[in-house]
C-alpha cells in the first residue's frame, strides 16, 4: 500500500471518530467504524487496540456499544480462542431501525404531553403538534429508506 493510500485511510478513520463525537457518541466508536468500513476484517481484539493506539479496555467498551447498535458483530475463527469483530451485513438498516425506535418513543412522549394539556394552552398545543408532525415525517422517511436498503 502506498503512503498516500495509508494517509487517506488514517484520515478517514479519524474523521469518522470526529463525526461520531459530534453526534454525542465516543470518538473511539467512530474510529472503530471508520476502520471497519475502510479495511477488510474480521479484526482481532488486539489488532484493533494496536491499530487505533487505544487501550484494550476502550476497545472492549466501544465494540460492545457498536454491537448493541447492531453495526458490528462478534465472530470467531475455527481453532482460535479470541474474539474477532466485523461490520454487520446490514449496518445502515440497524442504525436507522435504532433511530426510528428512539423517534417513536419521542413521538409517544409528545402525543402524551399534548393529550394531557388543556386545549386552552393553544400555543403549547400547536408547538407539540408540530413536533409530532416532525417525528412522524422523520420516521416515515426512515422507513422508506430502510425498505430501499433492504431491497
Amino acid at each position: 500500500m502506498t503512503k498516500k493510500a495509508q494517509e487517506v485511510m488514517d484520515q478517514f478513520i479519524e474523521q469518522k471518530g470526529m463525526e461520531y463525537q459530534a453526534e454525542g457518541l465516543p470518538r473511539i466508536a467512530g474510529r472503530l467504524m471508520g476502520l471497519m468500513l475502510i479495511e477488510d476484517g474480521p479484526f482481532a481484539f488486539g489488532y484493533l487496540a494496536e491499530r487505533l493506539m487505544v487501550s484494550r479496555g476502550s476497545i472492549s467498551t466501544n465494540t460492545r456499544l457498536l454491537e448493541n447498535l447492531g453495526v458490528i458483530e462478534r465472530v470467531s475463527k475455527p481453532g482460535e480462542r479470541g474474539d474477532y469483530f466485523q461490520l454487520s451485513a446490514d449496518p445502515y438498516v440497524s442504525l436507522l431501525s435504532g433511530i426510528n425506535l428512539r423517534l417513536k418513543r419521542a413521538l409517544t412522549n409528545a402525543r402524551q404531553a399534548r393529550g394531557g394539556l388543556p386545549k386552552t394552552l393553544k400555543n403549547a398545543q400547536t408547538r407539540l403538534a408540530g413536533l409530532e408532525a416532525f417525528y412522524e415525517g422523520f420516521i416515515e422517511n426512515n422507513e422508506r429508506l430502510i425498505q430501499s436498503l433492504e431491497s
